[in-house]
């Protein structure tokens, strides 16, 4: 395929798809449990009244939108809308509690703000005496708003009312979207996406529509996703690596995206919509491992023996694709495909998948294993918000697991004397908002300075761990935390290892139980408890994760063994400071609300 892309931003190629393609489908969206088509057509026409009708409640060119809502059709119609007219589009993550949500949307400067629901609006609300920018709040849900619509008359206004208002403008300007686009550059500004802010608070990354081209025939040649590629969008919209998949490729290449009805209905619309691509978190595809673990404990012992020897079986060619296997390795995976393993695959929706990855952390590298010898072709790829999205990825005929495998088209690398892997191309971004020294430290002489430690191998790229990260014991040994947590969450029943050795004599560990999986394990063996505290106080189940960390022990040197632990009461939360809206840990923030516990382990 020719994946050279036309000199056209985001917003002009939305309106060049409605033009080749008006009837084809772009979008669709489940409410109620039906899936609703929306072509593209459709699409840009309610974009462009979105965006019209945000030009007339003053939203002026190069203003700032801000969006709170999990994902939907109206996140993408907002955005779109915001390009069209030329403004800035800001995500913002709907876990966020007030405190952060007012930060970002004042950081960011922004004049309109839509939200998904009451809830949303109402911790944009909370915040309005420190956003003097703010000029209105469009809110998507009209549920349970009648109250706070009538109080704040002046600032709240309905998503359907936008559009309508659009279509009122349209009929007076009718000229004023092909004039912003024929004057539209790709060094404009795109979107500002924010960084989850694990060391500090978040920065904004300011994405340009060149920088969106750059990045994209990398990643859609990489992974072979052409029009007829489908793909399932739940992840952040906020986040970069969702806006690849829903944005960035199906706009440049003209294919379908699904919006489900919620993400905790993520697991059933995936069976439903059997999509050619999965992006999953490693958080995802842990949580899918767990629950094909409980599947397996609740069924029996038969199945759990067809299920031993099937993984036994397969796990020798796990890092083939299928076109690269032998007779016999064809015969031996068609065997236990049709005994067990497509039904474990319709089981998790992926049976349709043509390629599946894992990005925007570390994930433990048997997990990739398991999924790959169950017949998921998962590939394991890397990027940054600052690199926009995607600079790495495995070749599907060419996986080594482990490594995140080779730079995509465009991208140039080179690794500095301390092992940092820089890049430069395209796609590297134009800066973070109003942070000129944070920039200059970022890109050096045009190199982007990923923070991520590498090592070479075979021509593929294996992350060892983000630089600050990497540890020095008391007798001086180099440590890398994300290899011995990535090799203990490998286990279904460690949800989080959080790992202690810089300055001290011997590693140590907090370790989160995977509460679900757990509780499998205790409810088959009638170990009674009533909630998480009471699940983790029990001395079996403190003995059964100190075999998962002996066995996962014997998997790192001698000086990476982890000797003691403590079991976290409680699940890491967001709202605490712990995680950050990716739920990437804060470890700093750990270290210092366990510090007690943590010095326990050294006495």
């Amino acid at each position: 395929m020719n994946y050279v892309l036309p000199e056209l931003t985001l917003p002009q190629m939305l309106r060049e798809q409605a033009r080749l393609q008006p009837a084809r489908i772009a979008v669709r969206q489940k409410d109620f449990g039906i899936w609703n088509p929306i072509t593209w057509d459709t699409y840009y026409r309610r974009a462009r009244h979105f965006g019209l009708g945000l030009r007339a409640l003053g939203l002026a060119p190069g203003g700032h939108v801000g969006v709170i809502s999990e994902n939907r059709l109206e996140w993408v119609l907002a955005q779109m809308g915001t390009g069209l007219v030329g403004a800035v589009t800001v995500g913002v993550y709907s876990t966020s509690p007030t405190p952060e949500v007012a930060y970002v949307l004042g950081h960011a400067d922004v004049d309109i703000v839509v939200c998904e629901d009451q809830e949303q609006t109402d911790k944009v609300l909370a915040a309005l005496d420190q956003l003097p920018r703010l000029k209105k709040i469009v809110v998507v849900e009209k549920k349970g708003l009648r109250n706070t619509a009538d109080r704040h008359r002046d600032k709240v206004i309905v998503f359907a009312e936008v559009e309508a208002l659009g279509v009122e403008y349209e009929a007076t300007h009718r000229g004023l979207i092909d004039a912003t686009l024929a004057a539209q550059q790709l060094d404009d500004i795109a979107l500002m996406i924010y960084t989850s802010g694990s060391t500090g608070k978040p920065k904004g990354a300011i994405i340009t529509y060149a920088n969106i081209r750059a990045v994209t025939p990398g990643i859609a040649e990489r992974l072979g996703l052409d029009a007829e590629t489908t793909h399932l969008s739940y992840l952040p919209l906020c986040h970069v690596a969702e806006q690849m998949l829903t944005t960035f490729v199906p706009i440049y290449l003209g294919s379908q995206v699904n919006f489900g009805e919620s993400i905790r209905t993520v697991q059933q619309d995936l069976r439903e919509v059997a999509p050619s691509m999965f992006l999953g978190v490693p958080r995802i595809w842990e949580k899918l491992h767990a629950a094909i673990n409980i599947k397996m404990q609740e069924t029996g012992a038969l199945r759990r023996r067809l299920f031993a020897r099937a993984l036994a079986a397969c796990d020798p060619f796990a890092e083939k694709a299928a076109s690269q296997r032998s007779v016999g390795e064809r015969l031996t995976y068609a065997f236990y495909y049709w005994l067990i393993l497509r039904a474990l695959q319709n089981f998790i929706g992926l049976r349709e998948a043509k390629v599946a990855l894992t990005g925007a952390a570390s994930i433990p590298p048997a997990i990739i294993r398991f999924f790959r010898t169950l017949g998921v072709p998962l590939v394991e790829v890397y990027g940054l918000t600052e690199s926009t999205g995607m600079i790495t990825g495995q070749h599907r005929e060419r996986v080594r697991i482990g490594t995140v495998g080779e730079p995509i088209l465009g991208v140039e690398h080179r690794v500095s004397d301390q092992g940092e892997l820089l890049i430069r191309g395209g796609m590297v971004f134009a800066g973070y908002y109003k942070s000129p020294e944070a920039t200059a430290e970022s890109i050096i002489d045009g190199w982007l300075h990923t923070g991520d430690v590498v090592r070479e191998e075979g021509g593929q790229l294996r992350i060892v761990d983000r630089l600050k990260d990497i540890m020095i014991t008391a007798g001086g040994k180099n440590l890398t935390p994300s290899e011995i947590e990535n090799t203990m969450k490998a286990s279904p029943y460690i949800k989080e290892c959080i790992v202690i050795a810089e300055a001290r004599k011997y590693v140590a560990a907090l370790i989160q139980i995977d509460y679900e999986t757990v509780g499998k394990w205790a409810e088959a063996r009638r170990l009674p408890f009533t909630h998480f505290r009471s699940l983790v106080d029990n001395p079996q189940v403190r003995e059964m994760i100190a075999a998962a960390i002996e066995q996962g022990n014997a998997q790192l040197a001698q000086v990476s063994h982890i000797r003691k632990f403590h079991l976290l009461t409680k699940e890491l939360d967001h709202d605490d400071g712990e995680v950050t809206a990716t739920m990437k840990v804060r470890r700093s923030s750990i270290y210092r609300t366990y510090e007690a516990e943590i010095e326990m382990l050294y006495r």
